[in-house]
């Protein structure tokens, strides 16, 4: 039997629960940066998994090593030595300037782990009630603990009373960050994204961030950038606060770290390096061999593959390309990002661009109701992204007409 309908049109599972709004399509395989449905029809991928599937689709070469993995030994536990963790810490150390990193499974996992990394930084000197900055438009995931920190309403609605001790401040404004701390004892840490996803694609300017880093410095707090969606590659370095040449105390990663193998991570510098011991943090399921090999392997065919400067070169001429095609519309407001994560903000909502842009073979996404975001896997070459744009131009011309925004 079929494990999927027969059918481009999905019906709703009664028995599913029903927390997405999701498009009437089922896929059911890939291959590099192109995915079919149950109907045969291809769609190009500029989505990826949202900014999960770093390598495309059905790689080969990684999958091989995953299936060996999984000939080998998918879970074990943390009560045992796994070497995998220590080959992937290892190499994210290595490549982040950090010392040390704890695995969990997602970046909801990693960035409560973060939250709890500062808290226990504050106990540790006298705190009592431990405060930590937070940004406007953050999104930081849907824990208890995480959507407090995430400065969206919609996603906190209905879920109060939110956890206290968060103090949010807009982006790439000092003054307002040392105004909203002035005097606070309780402050111990600094925490946002390099470039903000769910939020519209919002980057933190590099003068900001070495701002921050030296403030930090000074009053003894933690620097803790959220690299779930930015990280891994997808800016053209392996981590965007890269770009502005410093290096944060506590790192949260996951989506594609694993290419689409579920996995997270926290890595710490030294001053956070020792915060945790046996004891205060822990997870089933985190760092198990099967998402250590994903990582690992990840990890080496970006090198080998150059994937970097890959999503450094498409992801320049797919931004030229869109602002050359869009530029002279009044309905844009701008094109930011770097590399491949682009964000394509409107002057009005454009939510229904996702099913037109998939009726047309193109999967994206919007967020912040009028930033069209664009993730793809960092294989996408450039004549993929000129087919983005041949498919995702006429639409948005089409979109802001009916809107008499064009």
């Amino acid at each position: 039997m079929s494990a999927v309908p027969a059918s481009s049109t999905p019906p709703s599972s009664p028995h599913v629960m029903n927390t997405y709004g999701r498009l009437p399509i089922a896929l059911t395989h890939g291959q590099g940066c192109r995915v079919w449905d149950v109907d045969g029809k291809s769609y190009l991928d500029a989505l990826g998994g949202i900014a999960v599937n770093t390598l495309g689709h059905a790689h080969p070469k990684l999958v091989p090593a995953l299936c060996d993995q999984i000939g080998k030994l998918i879970h074990s536990s943390n009560y045992y030595h796994i070497p995998l963790q220590e080959a992937l810490a290892a190499k994210l150390v290595a490549l982040s300037g950090m010392e040390n990193v704890f695995f969990c499974s997602t970046g909801l996992e990693a960035n409560e782990a973060a939250l709890k990394l500062a808290r226990k930084f504050g106990h540790d000197k006298g705190i009592d009630k431990p405060e930590v900055v937070v940004y406007e438009k953050a999104f930081h995931g849907r824990s208890i603990a995480t959507l407090s920190a995430t400065g969206n309403a919609k996603v906190q609605a209905g879920f109060g009373p939110l956890v206290e001790g968060f103090i949010r401040v807009p982006l790439n404004d000092l003054a307002a960050l040392k105004q909203a701390t002035e005097g606070n004892p309780n402050v111990v840490a600094v925490f946002f994204e390099a470039i903000q996803g769910e939020g519209g694609v919002n980057p933190m300017e590099a003068e900001y961030l070495q701002q921050v880093r030296a403030l930090c410095n000074e009053r003894d707090w933690l620097l803790m950038i959220d690299e779930v969606q930015c990280g891994m590659g997808r800016t053209g370095k392996w981590f965007a606060h890269q770009w502005a040449g410093i290096v944060p105390d506590v790192m949260p990663l996951a989506k594609g770290l694993g290419s689409g193998v579920p996995i997270g991570a926290v890595v710490a510098g030294p001053k956070a390096a020792s915060i945790f011991q046996p004891g205060n943090h822990g997870t089933t399921f985190g760092g198990n061999p099967l998402a250590m090999r994903a990582g690992v392997e990840t990890i080496r065919i970006m090198e080998e593959d150059g994937l970097l400067e890959n999503a450094v070169k498409v992801g320049e001429h797919l931004r030229s390309a869109l602002q050359r095609e869009l530029g002279s519309l009044k309905g844009l407001k701008e094109i930011r990002g770097k590399g491949l994560m682009l964000g394509v903000e409107l002057t009005v909502p454009c939510s229904e661009l996702m099913g037109r842009a998939a009726s047309a073979g193109l999967l994206l996404s919007v967020t912040a109701d009028s930033v069209i975001r664009l993730v793809p896997p960092l294989i996408m070459t450039v004549a993929e992204a000129d087919e983005v744009v041949a498919v995702l131009a006429p639409l948005v011309k089409q979109l802001l007409s009916e809107k008499g925004a064009l």
